[in-house]
């Protein structure tokens, strides 16, 4: 009853030859990444009275405030994530996995290695933060989505006109 080496799935797979085992299995994650990304855009709720504990907020901020680099990645998946300008674990697991691939030569086998590397945190990509923000994180991230939104409306009347 108290195991906890599940970090490992067997599947059994079967084709009509047409394609390999992998390919079937990786064209399906593909379908299924593509379905559940719908999913991912929902925030999570907390229920009404439900906090997150001082002391867990104060760690994960520390985990947060970390420096890429103490992840000790390949050089391949560092010099991307420098090029990118993500310099902290609070800029890395606000973006999601869609957005990573979309870096020069930032791949699945990087983007595999960093979300290894931030499980071992109790992190992962498309986080929300905003649970363990400061009150003046929250109010500058407030305005930093407001002025995103006008923005985006200005833009938007500029097209329609």
């Amino acid at each position: 009853g108290r195991r906890t080496d599940y970090d490992r799935l067997i599947l059994e797979v079967w084709t009509d030859g047409t394609v390999t085992p992998e390919e079937a299995v990786s064209s399906a994650a593909e379908i299924l990444m593509e379905h559940l990304k719908f999913f991912s855009s929902f925030k999570l709720v907390e229920r009404e009275g439900e906090e997150i504990p001082g002391e867990e907020v104060e760690r994960m901020r520390r985990i947060l405030d970390m420096s890429v680099d103490d992840l000790e990645l390949s050089a391949r998946a560092a010099n991307c994530l420098r090029t990118a300008g993500i310099h902290k674990l609070k800029d890395l697991v606000q973006k999601t996995e869609q957005e990573m691939l979309k870096y020069r030569n930032f791949g699945k086998k990087s983007l595999q290695e960093l979300s290894e590397s931030l499980r071992r945190y109790g992190l992962r990509f498309g986080m929300d933060l905003t649970p363990y923000l400061t009150p003046e994180e929250r109010e500058q991230a407030r305005r930093s989505d407001e002025a995103q939104e006008e923005g985006e409306e200005a833009e938007q009347d500029g097209l329609t006109s």
